[in-house]
């Protein structure tokens, strides 16, 4: 038998060792959580996607009392963006939240399983990798790739095996 390791770098930031366009792409994200429609879950999150000439993209989650017809930040903001601006790449993408209590959590959020999926055929398909950034009131992570976040990854390559 063989064992695997998989480790991934978080970097964590102070918002005051943030760039500009860093703390820009933050704001975004923390002004979606408001334009979420959350009335079950009341747990608000914000998507601000950032595309290769600096255009901002934003998302917010937006439920719906039958669960599954819901939709996460990360998928809208992404939806639109490939929609939108279909021959720009997403660099960067920004995600906060707002907890029952309607504040910005201490620890940062991650996306679900789901919007990982999205996210990594987002970036297979434009070739480069997009940054990710979790934001919470206490610091922010950092992660340089979606593959990152999705080790052992399920993508087109699967969809051609010889079996």
């Amino acid at each position: 038998m063989k064992d695997l390791d998989i480790h991934i770098r978080v970097s964590v930031k102070q918002k005051q060792e943030l760039t500009d366009s860093e703390h820009q792409l933050m704001d975004e994200a923390c002004r979606a959580t408001y334009r979420s429609y959350a009335p079950y879950s009341h747990f608000s999150v914000g998507a601000a996607v950032e595309l290769e000439d600096g255009t901002i993209v934003t998302g917010s989650n937006q439920e719906n009392a039958a669960y599954p017809s819901g939709l996460c930040a990360e998928r809208t903001a992404v939806f639109y963006a490939n929609s939108r601006y279909p021959e720009l790449a997403i660099r960067k993408i920004c995600i906060a939240a707002r907890g029952v209590d309607g504040e910005f959590g201490a620890n940062p959020i991650t996306p679900c399983g789901a919007c990982r999926q999205v996210l990594l055929e987002a970036e297979q398909r434009s070739g480069h990798p997009i940054k990710i950034m979790l934001c919470s009131t206490q610091s922010i992570y950092f992660v340089s790739s979606v593959k990152d976040l999705l080790p052992l990854s399920f993508d087109d390559s699967f969809l051609t095996l010889d079996v």
